[in-house]
């Protein structure tokens, strides 16, 4: 179903976004690392569902992330563990500061499923490390499009962030979900900025 033009109501205990597809069909050249030099990223293999949730809540909450969230662990189980689905870990020394997941499950393709901070690390430079570390991984077996999405309940800067790492806007969308800290998602704290309605 197309909208039409002008405003449209939410529905009480619902939140709205406005989704940007973005892609890259070529390489982007990687962008200088500043203040970077005690992160590491791990591949975590046969990836533990609650261990993924929780880091998926610490990285995601603020941003009131909420799909892998609603998934039971078996559901996203076989989604994580799938041979085409890369789960990594950012690490600042032994503390888990990061998630990136890429996902190659459709030929020729790879998306930028999942990326992103904790809050302690937002500012840091990690995500540009993060990013150059993603651009390489994405890359590496001749793929013929990289692409990611992002909405406005997302970092106010993760838009620009994405367009400056190389990816061009491809398409706009409207999401209306339930508010996931009315579902018990996400704690009722969570994202302040985007008010309980």
């Amino acid at each position: 179903m197309m909208l039409s033009e002008g405003v449209h109501p939410v529905p009480a205990g619902h939140v709205a976004s406005v989704v940007t597809h973005l892609e890259m069909t070529a390489p982007a050249p990687l962008r200088p690392e500043h203040g970077t030099g005690g992160l590491t990223l791990d591949r975590v293999e046969a990836t533990d569902p609650d261990w993924y949730q929780a880091l998926f809540r610490r990285v995601g909450a603020d941003w009131l992330w909420f799909s892998r969230l609603r998934l039971a662990p078996s559901e996203l189980a076989q989604i994580i563990r799938d041979d085409g689905v890369e789960v990594y870990v950012l690490r600042d020394g032994t503390q888990e500061a990061g998630l990136l997941e890429l996902d190659f499950r459709t030929a020729g393709q790879c998306e930028l499923a999942y990326f992103g901070l904790t809050s302690e690390m937002v500012g840091s430079g990690a995500g540009r490390f993060l990013m150059n570390r993603a651009l390489e991984l994405a890359w590496r077996d001749g793929i013929t499009r990289f692409h990611v999405h992002t909405c406005t309940l997302d970092h106010p800067a993760a838009l620009d962030f994405y367009m400056r790492s190389g990816f061009q806007a491809t398409a706009r969308e409207i999401e209306i979900a339930p508010d996931p800290r009315l579902t018990g998602d996400l704690p009722r704290a969570a994202a302040p900025q985007v008010p309980i309605l």
